[in-house]
């Protein structure tokens, strides 16, 4: 009796092959590449025979290959999570894992675990948390500061390498106008990306140079990322083509706030970015983000419009996938719209809740967050969670982090960003520097004051744990003493916030 794939499985939804126990029922789940047994502690997985262009599984040797190549990706980021490449044999009446007959098929072995513990489950469920975010953005910083570049992958950072796959979108998408998108959003979007392109080689020329184009993940969605065994875990990275994993590390960032955008979240999404670009100290990359977030959606929405071409499809699936799709077009069109940026500087002695009060802005504002202390830091070669010594805090290195500041907030706000300068800004000079940069380059700018009583203060320094800042309780009464008061021309840009109020009574101010 000849091997069949549907023999197989069958086979492979039965206790019986495997050499440990199934904990009951074996589920099966598909997806367009692939097939996954859900066996209890472990899961299988196995690559469907297909040929899409851009990922070929249609050899056994190439189904070979590209499982081991996804177990030695993936063992990388997650090694508790996969655990080897099996053979699966046929003896002509049987099947078997690394059996004595012909080798029919391999499937990636990896533990299991629950699938509440998705990400995606996870928001479904209404469990997913700010906190998590920053779990997240700390551990794909920590991933993508690790990953591997070199001449040949930085290649793929070049403009004809990633507008070849933007550009096929656009052609491949040209046949749903008109039932899931409109002409001028689609018109827009992609004079968007053309002018993107025209108007940015020097960016992409610096991302080349900053070695920012890596073997990433290439498919970061909150279905690909899990919490297990207390940890955020990272896994199944793109292994089936190269232009897909090798990209910019905004790429991947970008994937992860589009998905969470399209689900509602923005404040989550806002709480990740923010975490990923003070770890890795990458504000620069923000310069390319709204191309990778409307790429990102775009893609979503190509793919959702493929099923309405499909047969098989019911009717009202259909009708869903085209809402769906309409809805990825309209996100993927929205990024393009850049608003006018801003810059706030935040102002007040260390406890006064400045940080605080510039987070919520960030997530009401969809802002940009930059602290002071981690510009240092990066300025230093510092890392972020170690304490400084005397000399990071000298005249010279205090000035260097507020040009640094100065010139983040105006090349970001030129870019439609809103951001948010978080520091002391005790000095007119430095406020002054910022105010005139912005009316020179046409930017509005405000400053946000906040005080509370000086025990107030102390008991709030003395109170952080696990925070960047080197301050201390004993420095506020010299950082009083330094506070240089608003001058006339400078009361017209500031607003003044008591922090001492309930959290929901400075937002409403906000």
């Amino acid at each position: 009796m000849a091997h069949s794939i549907t023999a197989l499985i069958a086979t492979l939804q039965k206790p019986d092959i495997y050499p440990h126990d199934t904990n009951g029922a074996i589920a099966l789940v598909q997806t367009h590449v692939s097939y996954v047994f859900l066996t209890g502690d472990y899961a299988y997985k196995l690559k469907k025979a297909v040929n899409f262009g851009f990922l070929d599984f249609s050899t056994l040797s190439q189904r070979q290959h590209f499982c081991e190549v996804e177990l030695e990706l993936n063992r990388a980021l997650t090694p508790d999570l996969y655990l080897d490449v099996l053979p699966i044999t046929y003896d002509g009446q049987t099947y078997a894992f690394n059996g004595a007959g012909e080798v029919v098929e391999y499937a990636v072995k990896m533990r299991q675990f629950p699938q509440e513990n998705l990400l995606s489950e996870m928001f479904a469920a209404g469990t997913l948390t700010e906190a998590h975010m920053v779990q997240l953005g700390e551990a794909v910083a920590n991933f993508h500061q690790s990953a591997i570049t070199n001449d040949y992958i930085l290649s793929f950072g070049e403009i004809a390498k990633i507008r070849q796959a933007i550009d096929e979108n656009y052609a491949q998408t040209e046949k749903y106008i008109g039932p899931v998108q409109t002409t001028g959003r689609f018109e827009q979007t992609k004079a968007f990306t053309d002018n993107f392109f025209g108007s940015r080689e020097d960016i992409f020329a610096q991302r080349r140079q900053d070695k920012k184009i890596k073997e990433c993940h290439g498919d970061l969605h909150l279905r690909n990322i899990c919490l297990w065994q207390d940890k955020i875990q990272l896994f199944d990275r793109i292994e089936f083509n190269e232009p897909f994993r090798f990209v910019d590390t905004m790429y991947d960032v970008a994937f992860t706030v589009m998905d969470l955008d399209a689900r509602g979240a923005g404040a989550l999404g806002n709480a990740f970015l923010n975490t990923y670009v003070e770890r890795t100290g990458d504000w620069e990359g923000l310069q390319v983000l709204p191309l990778y977030l409307s790429r990102q959606a775009y893609v979503r929405a190509k793919v959702t419009s493929f099923l309405l071409d499909d047969q098989a499809i019911a009717p009202d699936a259909k009708a869903a996938a085209a809402q769906t799709a309409n809805e990825y077009y309209e996100l993927a069109w929205q990024y393009t719209q850049r608003p006018q940026g801003k810059v706030i500087l935040m102002c007040g002695l260390s406890g006064s809740g400045k940080s605080t009060v510039a987070q919520a802005g960030a997530r009401r504002w969809d802002g940009i967050q930059i602290r002071s202390d981690a510009v240092r830091k990066h300025l230093a070669g510092l890392p972020l969670d170690e304490k400084g010594d005397e000399t990071l805090y000298s005249a010279a290195m205090t000035e260097q982090t507020y040009d640094r500041l100065q010139a983040l907030g105006l090349l970001l706000a030129k870019q439609g960003f809103t951001v948010i300068l978080d520091a002391k800004y005790d000095k007119v000079v430095q406020r002054k520097n910022v105010i005139n940069a912005c009316a020179t380059a046409g930017i509005p700018c405000q400053i946000l004051h906040c005080q509370a009583p000086l025990p107030v203060l102390a008991q709030r320094v003395t109170a952080r744990t696990a925070d960047i800042s080197d301050a201390t309780a004993d420095l506020l009464a010299v950082q009083q003493q330094d506070f240089e008061p608003f001058t006339s021309e400078e009361m017209a840009f500031v607003k003044t916030l008591d922090t001492t109020q309930s959290p929901e009574a400075i937002a409403q101010q906000l």
